[in-house]
């Protein structure tokens, strides 16, 4: 049996969605069988047994897809989409690249030093690798505007804070375990604080895109001092940044 056939599962999500692993771990080919059957779905004539369905979630190692039981029958569903599965081709797809400035003082990336220390690595070394690092956007969840980010550089991983934060600063850039993200608002976390950026990952104002990155978007961090970081963070308080001004290559199709 081909190894990649015999790690696909088909989970029951409640009376109304089904969702499709491909696997149990951060993987580029994983994401891309991911988007291979996300575009095989999009292709597909929506009648018959895919009537009924009215969401498709991707995710970096499965796709959800939510469905109304009165336009299809589940199990009919859920065995066209395993079938799908099988057949459907990997994509490799690239989206923007963007530049995000962060500001790595101390008071913004209280975990720093310690990930240093425990890598036998410099402050400085650790900051050299995280801004010399293409992260790849897996998904955006947890909360609006959170970008799930793998890329993490292997010397670079660690286990999630044992004792969680009550609140973590907005626009923290963190990592835990393989993965790198950014906290749009104020929330509790056990990931590990390295800096903060002054862009805003969600804004109300951008009607068409609230969230700045998406799926398959490419990040780069970009080191900045204090002084640069204030001036950005008042800029996009009052509206005058245009995050636009962050790209560095547009999507490639």
């Amino acid at each position: 049996m081909d190894e990649s056939a015999s790690t696909l599962k088909l989970l029951p999500l409640g009376d109304t969605a089904w969702t499709v692993e491909f696997g149990n771990r951060i993987d580029p080919a994983l994401y891309a069988r991911v988007l291979g059957l996300l575009d095989a779905l999009k292709d597909a004539p929506h009648d018959g047994v895919f009537a009924g369905i009215v969401d498709i979630v991707p995710t970096f190692r499965s796709l959800t897809v939510h469905y109304d039981p009165a336009r299809s029958e589940g199990p009919a569903l859920g065995e066209a989409l395993l079938s799908l599965a099988q057949t459907a081709q990997a994509v490799s797809r690239e989206g923007r690249r963007w530049s995000i400035p962060v500001c790595f003082d101390a008071d913004f990336a209280l975990d720093l030093d310690d990930l240093a220390q425990a890598k036998g690595m410099t402050r400085n070394a650790v900051i050299d690798l995280m801004t010399a690092t293409t992260f790849q956007v897996y998904m955006i969840g947890f909360m609006p505007g959170f970008p799930y980010m793998g890329g993490l550089p292997a010397a670079l991983e660690m286990p999630r804070l044992s004792s969680p934060r009550k609140a973590l600063p907005a626009r923290s850039l963190a990592i835990a375990g393989a993965m790198c993200a950014v906290y749009p608002w104020e929330s509790p976390g056990g990931w590990r604080l390295l800096g903060r950026t002054p862009i805003p990952m969600f804004s109300a104002r951008e009607e068409s895109a609230p969230s700045l990155l998406a799926a398959g978007d490419r990040v780069n961090w970009r080191a900045v001092d204090r002084a640069e970081f204030e001036r950005l963070e008042a800029a996009a308080l009052h509206g005058e940044f245009v995050r636009e001004s962050l790209l560095i290559e547009e999507a490639q199709r």
